[in-house]
């Protein structure tokens, strides 16, 4: 069985390239006002978990040592019981997939920027890595040692750092209107 007929009504041997494709390929993704639309909306969505997750955050704790050991060990003077391993194993299990897919979806985006592949593989390690980071710092705060604070800070500016970034390289492509976006910028 072969692939779905075309607009002729044959059908393309399996591989061939199909045109309804062809605007990843091309970089034609930048003029399809109904790709950018998706990529635009996808951003602002985007830009609202960046911003709750910001205010999560700083709701919780601060950018000092003091305060992230306080919410997870806990702090008599603040009410704060220590963050259970039940209690942090949950928030990893969902992290874990919620932040997968996110990531995916926007590292997905930058194969299609007109950038030097070491700039593309740049854009795409670090979220993943700062999303690792962030996560992995909780529990080595917990159940390792407080020193761990600054793991944990440094996590959470570095991934949102690069979801801010991710954001706006995605939204500059879209916008740039280039014919090469699949392309690296090294050919």
């Amino acid at each position: 069985m072969g692939s779905p007929p075309n607009s002729r009504g044959k059908r393309a041997p399996w591989g061939a390239r199909r045109p309804h494709v062809r605007f990843v390929v091309t970089g034609e993704w930048s003029r399809n006002r109904l790709l950018q639309t998706i990529v635009v909306l996808y951003v602002i969505y985007v830009a609202g978990l960046w911003l709750t997750n910001a205010l999560l955050y700083f709701n919780k704790m601060g950018l000092t040592p003091s305060s992230v050991t306080a919410y997870y060990l806990g702090n008599e003077e603040q009410f704060l019981q220590p963050r259970t391993y039940q209690g942090l194993l949950e928030v990893t299990h969902f992290h874990l997939f919620a932040m997968g897919m996110l990531l995916l979806v926007l590292t997905h985006l930058m194969l299609f920027v007109p950038v030097r592949n070491g700039v593309k593989a740049w854009l795409i390690a670090i979220p993943f890595l700062a999303a690792a980071l962030d996560e992995g710092s909780s529990w080595l705060v917990r159940f390792g040692h407080p020193a761990f604070a600054w793991l944990k800070i440094t996590g959470f500016l570095l991934l949102q750092g690069s979801l801010l970034a991710l954001m706006g390289v995605a939204l500059w492509a879209v916008f740039r209107g280039s014919g090469q976006n699949y392309r690296s910028a090294d050919e």
